[in-house]
């Protein structure tokens, strides 16, 4: 199973605080065991919110946000995306995690949508096109 798992921002992260080099030596020896393992797919920070932007949807309607946003404890700081066998796994994994910020500090783990998900209701082309799609984003 995929899973996609969340570093939750802080409010350090949020001002742009940078790790330190004992956190990034830590955070690279983590990363590096993931990979040996097979577990990790991707993986990166994220800059603070006020230099993101969000975009509302209402019906034909778009609006544009500017950051920073509301909620730092909502926000998020970094990804990753691991396969793992299950949710135990990732559970066990994140466990092993050094704390990702100064402070105390939260990690979201959230399963990703596989296609079988969606059997009920996907068509032989939206299938086929999802597979093409996938094939291609692998050959890059």
């Amino acid at each position: 199973m995929r899973v996609m798992v969340l570093v939750k921002a802080t409010k350090d992260s949020e001002a742009g605080a940078m790790p330190s080099t004992e956190l990034l030596e830590a955070m690279g020896k983590y990363n590096e065991e993931l990979v040996n393992a097979g577990i990790m797919l991707a993986g990166e920070g994220l800059t603070p919110s006020a230099q993101g932007k969000r975009i509302a949807f209402d019906g034909p309607s778009r609006t544009v946000i500017d950051g920073p946003f509301a909620e730092t404890r909502e926000l998020v700081a970094g990804f990753w995306l691991w396969q793992v066998k299950d949710m135990a796994e990732a559970v066990a994994w994140v466990k092993r995690c050094p704390n990702p910020m100064p402070g105390p500090s939260e990690i979201e783990i959230r399963p990703v949508y596989e296609m079988a998900d969606f059997a009920e209701t996907l068509t032989p082309e939206v299938a086929e096109q999802e597979e093409r799609l996938r094939d291609r984003i692998a050959r890059r």
